[in-house]
Formats: C-alpha cells, sequence, structure tokens
C-alpha cells in the first residue's frame, strides 16, 4: 500500500503550522549603565537645553553644512551602554538616542585641541582589519554642542550581535566643554532614517537589513533606583514581558522622523488640564526630564508649587513631595499617571538633600514644534516599545507600567520576545 494516504492527513494538520509566522524570538539585550552626574557639570551642560534651529526634514546635509538635531538633551544623560566597532572590536559607550539617527565615536585622528577628545575611548582605523574608508565630511549641531568629523565604514557588535557593516562618524573635532564631562563617547541613533546625516542607514535598519535581526523593533527597560548598581536594558527584536506589566497600550507615531505621538490631555491632579486640544509628544530616551511649552510649564508648577531656577528648571520643596497631585498624561486613551515619587528627582550633595522637578520648559518652534518630551522621567516609569512597523502597519509605539527592578528578576531572566500583533 502506498504511504501517500496516510501522509496526506498529516500534511492536512502541519500545513497551518508551516505557514504561521514565529511570534517569539530571542531578546538581544544591551545592559544601560546609569551615572548621577554632578551638579557643577550639569551647570556647564546646560546648553544642550537650548534648541537650534530645526532643519527640514529630509534635507541633505553638505559635508561643510551643520545638521540639526535640537530635540536631543545629553547634558545630564545617566543611561547608556556598550557597543564595539572594528574587528577585533574596539569597546566604547554610546547613549542609545531615539531623538537622532546617526551613530558617531570619537577619532583617533582627532583635532589636537579637540579636549573631549582626549578623554574619551577613540577608533584607531589602523587597528581595524575590516576597516573601509568613507572620507564624506559630517557636522551635527545638539543645540549649543557641536560635532564635526568624516563617515567611515566597519563592522558594529552590538549585544552579542556580530558582523554587521555600518557607516557611522568618526569625531575629529568636539568644541567647547558639552562632550569634555560626559559618561559616554559617543551617541547611536534610534530615530527615523529621515533624520540622518549625509543619507547614512541607522543601525537599526542595517541590522534589520543585514538579517541579524528578525524585526525593526526595540524597546526600553530604564531602572530609576539610585540604589541599585545597573540601569536596566535596551532590548533589541521585541520587548521582555519581565520589565512591565501588561498590556501594552499601542500608540500610532504621527511624524516618523522623531518618535512623535498624539497627546490627548495632560491633567495636573483634579484641577488643571494642560494640551486642552491635544498636543504632539515625541519619546526621546536622550532627553532626561519631560519638557513642554513654557507657558503649560509655568502653570504645572504652578499647581504643583514648584519654584524657577535658571534654563527653564524648577525646585521642589522636599517636605512637599507627599501630598504633590499626580501628573497623568493621556496616549491612546490610557492615562499614564506619575505620582510624585516619579517626576520629582532627589539628590544629596555634601549632605544636603536637593528635590528638582522632573518638568522643565523648552518651546521648540515650528515647523516641528511646539511639542512636549517625554523623556527619562516618563520612559523610567513607563517601558516603552518602539516598533517600526512594516510595508502593512506603520509604525507605533507600546507603553506599559514598568515592573520595579526586583520583580523583573522574579520573573526570570529567560523570557523571550513579544512581537506586536
Amino acid at each position: 500500500m502506498s504511504p501517500l494516504p496516510l501522509l496526506l492527513p498529516l500534511l492536512l494538520l502541519l500545513l497551518p503550522l508551516l505557514n504561521m509566522e514565529p511570534a517569539r524570538a530571542t531578546l538581544i539585550r544591551i545592559p544601560l549603565h546609569r551615572v548621577q552626574p554632578e551638579r557643577r557639570n550639569l551647570n556647564l551642560l546646560r546648553g544642550w537645553r537650548e534648541p537650534a534651529e530645526v532643519p527640514k526634514l529630509g534635507a541633505p546635509s553638505p559635508g561643510d553644512k551643520l545638521t540639526f538635531v535640537p530635540l536631543s538633551n545629553y547634558r545630564d544623560v545617566q543611561y547608556f551602554g556598550k557597543i564595539g566597532l572594528g574587528t577585533p572590536p574596539q569597546n566604547f559607550t554610546v547613549v542609545f538616542d531615539t531623538g537622532s539617527s546617526n551613530l558617531w565615536v570619537p577619532s583617533r585622528r582627532c583635532h589636537f585641541f579637540s579636549v573631549p577628545c582626549w578623554l574619551h575611548h577613540r577608533f584607531d582605523p589602523k587597528a581595524s582589519s575590516s576597516f573601509q574608508a568613507n572620507g564624506t565630511k559630517f557636522a551635527i549641531q545638539y543645540g549649543t554642542g557641536r560635532v564635526d568629523g568624516i563617515l567611515s565604514e566597519d563592522k558594529l557588535t552590538i549585544g552579542g550581535i556580530k558582523g554587521a557593516s555600518v557607516i557611522f562618524g568618526e569625531a575629529l573635532w568636539e568644541p567647547g566643554l558639552v562632550f569634555t564631562f560626559a559618561h559616554f563617547d559617543g551617541i547611536l541613533g534610534l530615530g527615523f532614517p529621515i533624520l540622518s546625516v549625509e543619507g547614512v542607514r541607522p543601525p537599526m535598519d542595517v541590522l534589520v537589513e543585514q538579517g541579524l535581526l528578525d524585526k525593526p523593533v526595540f524597546s526600553f527597560y530604564l531602572n530609576r533606583d539610585p540604589k541599585e548598581p545597573d540601569g536596566g536594558e535596551l532590548v533589541l527584536g521585541g520587548s521582555d514581558p519581565a520589565h512591565y506589566i501588561p498590556p501594552l497600550t499601542f500608540v500610532p507615531v504621527t511624524v516618523p522622523a522623531y518618535w512623535q505621538i498624539h497627546m490627548e490631555r495632560v491633567k495636573v491632579g483634579p484641577g488643571l488640564t494642560l494640551c486642552v486640544r491635544g498636543c504632539a509628544a515625541i519619546l526621546d530616551t536622550g532627553t532626561s526630564l519631560i519638557t513642554g511649552p513654557t507657558e503649560e510649564i509655568r502653570a504645572l508648577h504652578a499647581a504643583i508649587g514648584g519654584y524657577p531656577l535658571l534654563a527653564g528648571e524648577y525646585i521642589i520643596l522636599c517636605s512637599e513631595i507627599p501630598k504633590l497631585p499626580a501628573v497623568s498624561f493621556l496616549l491612546g486613551g490610557v492615562w499614564f499617571n506619575l505620582t510624585a515619587q516619579d517626576y520629582v528627582i532627589q539628590t544629596t550633595r555634601n549632605g544636603v538633600r536637593l528635590c528638582l522637578s522632573g518638568f522643565q520648559a523648552l518651546d521648540v518652534p515650528p515647523p516641528a514644534g511646539p511639542f512636549w518630551i517625554l523623556g527619562d522621567v516618563f520612559l523610567g516609569t513607563y517601558v516603552a516599545v518602539f516598533d517600526r512597523g512594516d510595508t502593512k502597519s506603520g509604525a507605533r509605539v507600546g507603553l506599559a507600567r514598568a515592573r520595579t527592578r526586583r520583580a523583573a528578576l522574579g520573573l526570570g531572566e529567560t523570557a523571550q520576545a513579544q512581537f506586536p500583533g
């Protein structure tokens, strides 16, 4: 008897399984480290807050012209991770920044008077067997800080992924003190391609295109507990349910350049409503605080008793923290609440307890602005899953309350990725 009649029922049973797309995959994990900068360093780096001229998105950037990235605030970034460039890998610490789209690190060939270069790890082309010269000039203006250099090509090592050929910037000139006191060497942008200087493919796109990452999805878990030594994780390829309390609320990206979404309203306690007619919001891992238009941030601080300092910052009386109202953001039809414990930054300097507001005034002019920036004060309380989407579905961001570090560890470290449905 032929085995064909026996195999047909089995094949019919297996056919749906063969056509199913796998919904789970191994996570690529990059540990994040956190450093609390000294207050005197914050004053020197405060200039990052000032917005630069906003470019027309998608406009080419000639080598001798600056490309402006007005959003990211690197003056007090606390979270960064490690990558490698070259063969064998040369290690660097970088800020993983959703507000820009280029990768750059200091170069061994940097200008003699570029002080930040000499205080950080520098890329040496001669030490890499896989280095390929490009030579195109690039320049980026971050607020009052600037980076000039040349583009090069080499292999990227990140979270165990090896062999991705990326074009990156070798910084030859970093004028001023902005990067001198930074705890990181360079920046790895996770924004959309339209923001990229010189049309360079962002590292995330390269990993997907070269088959080294299953999906264009990544997520951030930021540990805000100052008593804990680790700063959390960047997860590539999906999200780890151990990091958050389900379900994820997905909000569509309205402008695929920065990770920009629509925010329906902001409420401060029961008595004050901001963003009354809806407004734009940017989810930016390169910004430490939550920023908004000056008038609205001023009204917010009047409601919570904030006292103005310099550069749009406010101080809070530490004794008032238990009495302060919640600040809530309506995103995708769901309220995301921050308590005073979430939005007041408590530090101790020379034995003196200092309480700073996590909200800061920042006016971004049209056509890009005005908008709010939901930085690390928000993203430390809520895990964000950044999904670039595909040809069938657009980009979106998933949000869910972050678990405490102990709770996350209690669920085990072997969880696999969950892709948005």
